[in-house]
């Protein structure tokens, strides 16, 4: 296939000169539309809506339709392929998810199952087949997965945490304990990804939502070893896919997350994009790094903010996003005028 006729997101990705940066939104399908808000009312439940294949489908496909980004991403969580590891939960609205049975003992761990997606999560491979059908080069297809610190986070914790004190006490108590269920998360994520590639997702985002917790020396140990390991297992078989790492509160940080492998590093909005690129080596990529509070500002905020962090990451392979997900609540004319801007951002740099 002729480089330029595929999907900008993914020639941005790998590097390609390309016109214009990409732009796609972490959690553009979701709560903000009223169009999904919709749905919930008539499917309360999220795992129905995220293992239904065209739930999911439909969800994933709404912000493309609405706004035509860039990106269209899978519509999952990162907790979904917990089951197929024999790990069950449940997410509860405005709680959050709730793992039934925490992971704290040796036993437990040894009891956990290698994850084969292709039995216990088909729904994902149909959906990601489907978007990518359905939006041929107009868009890549993203998928991702949760890195092994947060999925561990997620299990030991047993729920959302807001000081992490029962994984840090396994960690600093036990931490072979933790590092061999850190090890199963990562093959197993490894092999997620490959399955979610070869089903249609063209570039893939790893989120370690809760490695900003660690402190560099623990992210050291915990955290990137293992990051680093899904990055290879995947590159061994998928060398040409593009990897983007995630990490909320990453400021202390961004050096360790250049060094994993993954082609980009996706910024939060705590960090000065021009002092992001500087902290990276030049041939990683970067994502990011607007303020989802921003979009609830004016349409002139929002236009003039994006300039600035395009203009700052000029030379590099960059990204247009959030510098986390869009806030529940945010105006979607005001996600409108983001998408918009970002598509037609050449013409406001020469202003």
């Amino acid at each position: 296939m002729m480089s330029d006729s595929l999907p900008l997101l993914l020639r941005a990705a790998r590097g390609e000169a390309v016109e214009r940066p990409p732009v796609w939104m972490m959690r553009q399908a979701g709560r903000y539309m009223k169009v999904y808000r919709d749905l919930r009312d008539r499917h309360p439940s999220f795992r129905e809506r995220s293992e239904n294949p065209d739930l999911s489908y439909e969800i994933s496909m709404q912000p493309f339709e609405a706004f035509k980004p860039d990106g269209v991403i899978l519509f999952s969580d990162i907790l979904t392929p917990l089951p197929g590891m024999g790990i069950n939960f449940d997410i509860v609205e405005s709680k959050g998810p709730i793992i039934q049975d925490p992971i704290r003992e040796l036993n437990q761990i040894k009891a956990l199952k290698d994850l084969n997606p292709t039995q216990s999560l088909p729904f994902v491979g149909e959906v990601l087949s489907r978007l990518r059908e359905s939006v041929g080069n107009q868009a890549a297809v993203l998928g991702f997965v949760g890195a092994p610190w947060t999925l561990a986070a997620y299990v030991v914790e047993g729920k959302s945490s807001k000081n992490y004190a029962v994984i840090k006490a396994m960690a600093y108590q036990e931490p072979q304990l933790l590092h061999q269920l850190l090890d199963h998360f990562a093959s197993s994520i490894a092999t997620y990804l490959k399955y979610q590639i070869d089903s249609g997702a063209q570039v893939v985002q790893m989120f370690d939502s809760w490695a900003g917790q660690l402190s560099p020396i623990d992210y050291d140990i915990f955290a990137a070893p293992y990051q680093k390991k899904v990055v290879d297992l995947v590159k061994e078989t998928h060398p040409d896919t593009p990897m983007i790492l995630y990490i909320s509160g990453s400021a202390g940080v961004l050096e360790r997350m250049g060094k994993t492998g993954v082609d980009i590093v996706s910024l939060d909005w705590t960090v000065d994009m021009a002092e992001g690129c500087s902290r990276l080596p030049k041939n990683v990529g970067v994502q990011g790094n607007v303020d989802p509070g921003l979009l609830f500002g004016s349409a002139k905020a929002i236009r003039e903010r994006i300039v600035d962090v395009v203009k700052k990451a000029k030379g590099r392979r960059h990204i247009l996003n959030l510098g986390h997900g869009i806030l529940p609540g945010t105006p979607e004319d005001n996600a409108k005028v983001f998408f918009e801007t970002g598509k037609n951002v050449n013409d406001l740099l020469i202003d």
